[in-house]
């Protein structure tokens, strides 16, 4: 076989890739102003481009409440019983259930909310807003933010001009909030922790556990159960994203039981068992979770620190 008929099979095999794949997903993490600690994940943009007229579908695993901004293709969502499409500012409150979604070709930017930055930004109760999908620009609770939209949504504006208008919008718009010492040690408990009871979790943040359950409800979207069980499942799972090829018994973190416990968690949490969403391709959300593990160094927004060093060290 020749040098050119070697290139010409080598350029087919390439070609009938990049015809299967039919997408290609570039993600960007920017960190927020040192005076905006612990009140977002990251400011994220996102480039998807996808051949001709096609759409990719995925599941977003349980998050924080986030704000996205779209330019090009706009999505269609799903999650519980609300759905959402030919939306440009589509806002997520906290979640602990699967988010599914199908877009095209498009230019995004995410905003996810710590509770910390809940807290400062939003005047309503996270559990009221646990898992819904709203129309950012025509709710009360944040049309505020809907300033940013043809900017963020305009994909040739330049992105310092485009960081530089959140920066200047969430400094405006944020206000102290005076739980916001109990919010940071609650947040710190729930990642770094090992607490398997309400109770013990309540110790260790120094509150009692009617002062942590209002806490959660209020800035955290769930009650303290809720919140350790959503963390011990984003932990498997993420584990399982970024170990391509790894069984399900591999990822599943060691708190739980048995894989049958493991299986009913995945169930309730994703809508599906884990065998089905093994079978299923994950083009954007096994992309995103591998870029952000690489580039921010924390897969998902749930294992987020909620700030830099331990706040009981202080």
């Amino acid at each position: 076989m020749g040098r050119e008929q070697h290139l010409g099979n080598a350029a087919k095999v390439l070609a009938e890739a990049l015809a299967k794949s039919r997408h290609s997903i570039r993600s960007e993490f920017h960190a927020p102003d040192r005076q905006f600690e612990g009140c977002f994940t990251t400011y994220y943009q996102l480039e998807l481009d996808v051949a001709g007229d096609g759409v990719v579908e995925d599941f977003l695993q349980p998050e924080w409440a986030n704000l996205r901004f779209f330019g090009g293709s706009r999505p269609a969502c799903e999650l519980e019983d609300y759905s959402l499409s030919d939306t440009r500012f589509v806002v997520s409150g906290p979640s602990s259930r699967a988010c599914q979604f199908s877009v095209g070709s498009c230019r995004m930017w995410g905003i996810g909310l710590l509770p910390l930055g809940w807290a400062r930004l939003i005047d309503q109760d996270a559990y009221d807003y646990s898992n819904t999908l709203i129309d950012g620009a025509r709710h009360q609770a944040f049309a505020k933010f809907d300033q940013l939209s043809d900017l963020l949504c305009n994909p040739d504006a330049a992105q310092d001009e485009q960081l530089e208008a959140i920066n200047r919008t969430m400094e405006k718009l944020m206000r102290p909030n005076r739980d916001e010492d109990k919010i940071v040690r609650v947040h710190h408990e729930l990642v770094n922790g090992d607490h398997l009871a309400v109770g013990t979790m309540a110790d260790a943040c120094a509150m009692s556990i009617r002062t942590l359950e209002r806490v959660c409800r209020r800035y955290f979207g769930f009650t303290p159960k809720r919140l350790m069980r959503r963390q011990r499942f984003t932990r498997s799972l993420t584990t399982y994203m970024l170990h391509r090829g790894a069984l399900w018994t591999e990822a599943m973190d060691e708190e739980y039981h048995d894989q049958a416990q493991f299986t009913r968690e995945f169930t309730e949490f994703m809508t599906m068992t884990p065998s089905k969403y093994a079978r299923l391709e994950h083009p954007f959300l096994a992309s995103f979770i591998e870029a952000r593990a690489r580039i921010w160094g924390s897969a998902a927004q749930a294992l987020d620190q909620p700030l830099q060093g331990d706040p009981a060290a202080d």
